[in-house]
């Protein structure tokens, strides 16, 4: 799958440093990943669930660090392309605050 982008990824792990080597883990897994549809996904990572959003699109949430930190991302699987839209503390992902800014 090609990632767009890891910038975020970056961003996150700069202000938690104990992101760092499980979100590098999942953007291998997930760049060497060719994903045609959700089970696929589940079965690459099991932690890995959707949710509609504001817009009315679903994203996928993936369960970062046992379940410290959330990645939430659109895939395209017609394209094969993962777009990180944000990383949050688990603290931040209770509130769902996101859900309207997506």
């Amino acid at each position: 799958m090609r990632i767009i982008s890891r910038k975020k990824l970056r961003e996150f792990w700069t202000e938690h440093p104990k992101a760092r080597a499980p979100l590098t883990q999942w953007h291998q897994l997930t760049r060497e990943a060719s994903w045609r549809h959700f089970p696929e996904v589940k079965g690459t990572f099991g932690c890995v669930d959707t949710a509609k959003v504001g817009s009315g699109n679903t994203v996928y949430v993936f369960d970062i660090k046992g379940n410290d930190y959330r990645l939430i991302a659109a895939i395209h699987f017609n394209t094969g392309a993962v777009f990180v839209l944000t990383v949050l503390t688990h603290a931040e992902y209770d509130k769902e605050k996101w859900k309207d800014k997506l």
